[in-house]
């Protein structure tokens, strides 16, 4: 039944009063039956909201299991390091049986952006300042004064950074007794080694703790133009 239609057909003056009244009921019955049809499609769309999010969990979970039981790694990993990614995992589950639990009981509502952290104040600033290319007003032409400063600060990385350390020890003789005499350079932790105490730092600290396997550092290094052999 076509509600428009019907209410633009009916005249109310040419009605009896038990035609108006039993008219009014129909009309009633079908705003109710057309406000159940749009509750409905509302929960059928819900609905297939959670299904879709609770695919997407289940696949992301089914694609993690596939890439941990047939993919090859080149990395053995300890079972300590194994225990540290089981963690993560059960943390991540949890955390999508929540917002699916959250979805099948409230509407989604959007959440209100936090805004940006602030930088640690305990880093190094390296200040640059832009001054204008003229100390004369663009518009007037007289002399500009300071007010204030407007003031962005970005983070930046210095990367790793090779370099040759040189010792150069100056040797001086006795014409006297023809002695040679000559500063001692500081003892290496591999005698007759290239390395500095600096590099083995580096490279313990790329394996032990960022847990990098030796390729790894190697192929660090080569991109530098350094090449350090694994052994």
């Amino acid at each position: 039944m076509d509600l428009a239609k019907a209410l633009t057909q009916f005249n109310p003056h040419t009605a009896t009063p038990e035609a108006l009244a039993a008219q009014v009921v129909v009309w009633a019955q079908e705003a109710q039956r057309l406000q159940e049809q749009a509750d409905l499609v509302a929960r059928q769309r819900q609905e297939i909201h959670l299904k879709d999010t609770k695919i997407k969990a289940l696949t992301l979970e089914l694609a993690y299991h596939k890439r941990i039981k047939f993919c090859s790694t080149s990395e053995a990993f300890t079972a300590q390091q194994r225990d540290l990614f089981n963690e993560t995992q059960e943390t991540d589950l949890n955390a999508m049986q929540a917002e699916l639990e959250q979805l099948s009981s409230t509407p989604r509502v959007k959440a209100k952006p936090t805004g940006r952290k602030p930088l640690p104040a305990e880093l190094p600033r390296v200040e640059q300042r832009h001054e204008p290319d003229s100390c004369a007003c663009g518009a007037c032409g007289h002399t500009l004064v300071k007010i204030g400063e407007d003031i962005t600060e970005q983070l930046d990385v210095e990367p790793a950074r090779f370099f040759v350390q040189r010792h150069i020890r100056p040797q001086y003789a006795c014409r006297h007794c023809e002695t040679i005499t000559a500063a001692a350079i500081p003892a290496a932790i591999i005698d007759g080694g290239l390395a500095t105490p600096s590099l083995h730092a580096w490279v313990v600290i790329q394996k032990y703790l960022d847990h990098l396997p030796l390729y790894r550092i190697e192929q660090i290094s080569t991109r530098h133009g350094v090449t350090i052999s694994r052994s």
